[in-house]
């Protein structure tokens, strides 16, 4: 069901536009404009801002990702309270719950599709996102842009150039994390434990190509199921030949159990690797171990607007953004920077619009000006989006053309602590 957080609480009702949105699922447009698009790389003919830019959100704040997705919930609607007050547009946002589950998140998905919503910030979990976008985004002609989803099978989707991402594919954290194990901790062998699913296998499969470009050596490849009450026996072979260093992929709700596991049975001595999923503050006080020998791989908020978004949401939320907030809310700006050059709440003229509002050649828009640029958009001038997590610039697969990555270790009691920072390019 719909939820929403803080003053937001009560979603906007559909209305009309709603209504009018049933009728073709998201190709009917919301009757308050009628400005078209170009169809290429610059103009846009823009729609006034005299109108209804509608935006769904579609994160987990239950399941395997609760604890990392609600915060990147409240970073995918932040930009609602930025906009408070300051833009003639109505916004009408719906949030839903995608559990973590890929059946949950196709349900999900169908609400926000009959609701008429064209464009959706989400999902988080990489196995979701293909399905939502497979079953449900791409049939139904809406936009799709995760802030979370890393697996670099969305690359190749056959998405009718509907689905993006505001977090970098894993075939650039494969990287970053095999220069990690070899730089960081001089590592020639390694063990991957990854959870069994897109994410998990194909990150893991980068990391060992990467990591053998660097001469060294996977002995161990241990896949895992999440959610499981012992993982002592998968601990016990990855562990088989002494690697230097073992990677570990996965999510806070299985993760907790498998370094309890692992403190309780095994040397805590080994060097472990986690990437963006197990980038929990809470994760040292959960597993009841300071975690000392544990460190991690994450996109890092890198982009022109970090300060000012992370001024903001802390002011919202009362507390520090975690990983993939920022993304979540440069997701949704240019997802309602495209609706306002596209004119419409229609998926199709949305997906239109998507990289001519984020990549160069308009006018600087940034998180503190994103009303202006809003205004700006729907006027017909040429934006550029420039976001808190970096410059959103999206190739012709949707994908980002580059990443900052941060390489971090846990602090006891809870807490993140940044050791460096670590630039990639595609």
């Amino acid at each position: 069901m719909p939820s929403r957080i803080n003053r937001r609480d009560v979603i906007r009702g559909l209305g009309a536009a709603g209504i009018a949105g049933l009728a073709g699922c998201t190709g009917g447009g919301d009757g308050d404009g009628d400005g078209t698009t170009s169809g290429g790389a610059t103009t846009t003919s823009g729609g006034g801002s005299a109108r209804t830019l509608m935006h769904g959100v579609l994160l987990p704040t239950t399941g395997g990702l609760a604890d990392l997705g609600a915060p990147i919930r409240d970073g995918a609607v932040l930009p609602e309270a930025v906009l408070d007050g300051a833009t003639d547009f109505e916004l009408d946002f719906s949030v839903q719950d995608t559990q973590t589950d890929p059946n949950a998140g196709q349900s999900a998905a169908q609400t926000l599709r009959n609701g008429g919503y064209p464009a959706v910030t989400g999902a988080a979990s990489s196995e979701v996102t293909i399905a939502v976008a497979e079953n449900v985004f791409v049939p139904s002609g809406m936009v799709g842009c995760s802030p979370a989803s890393t697996s670099p099978d969305i690359t190749g989707l056959e998405d009718n150039g509907l689905i993006y991402r505001t977090a970098p594919t894993d075939a650039l954290q494969g990287q970053v994390l095999a220069q990690v194990a070899v730089e960081e901790h001089q590592a020639s062998t390694a063990a991957t434990m990854y959870v069994n699913n897109s994410y998990g296998q194909l990150l893991a499969e980068s990391f060992k190509t990467a990591f053998q470009d660097r001469d060294g050596q996977v002995y161990q490849e241990v896949s895992f199921q999440k959610g499981q009450s012992s993982y002592t026996s998968r601990i016990s072979q990855a562990l088989n030949d002494n690697p230097d260093v073992v990677v570990v992929i996965g999510y806070p709700e299985s993760g907790v159990q498998l370094f309890r596991d692992f403190y309780s049975e095994f040397d805590t001595d080994v060097p472990i690797l986690v990437t963006d999923g197990l980038r929990s503050a809470s994760l040292p006080a959960d597993v009841g171990n300071p975690l000392d020998n544990v460190t991690g791989t994450a996109p890092l908020s890198a982009g022109p607007g970090k300060e000012y978004f992370d001024e903001q949401y802390q002011n919202e939320y009362g507390e520090e953004p975690g990983v993939f907030t920022a993304q979540a809310f440069d997701a949704t700006a240019a997802c309602l920077l495209a609706n306002a050059a596209a004119g419409e709440n229609d998926g199709a003229a949305v997906a239109q619009e998507m990289r001519n509002v984020a990549n160069p050649s308009g006018e600087e828009v940034t998180p503190s000006t994103l009303a202006e640029g809003l205004e700006l958009a729907a006027e017909g001038t040429d934006v550029q989006y420039v976001g808190a997590s970096s410059a959103v610039d999206f190739d012709e697969n949707g994908d980002l053309a580059a990443a900052t990555y941060e390489y971090f270790g846990f602090q006891e009691g809870g807490g993140i602590e940044t050791l460096d920072e670590i630039a990639f390019s595609a």
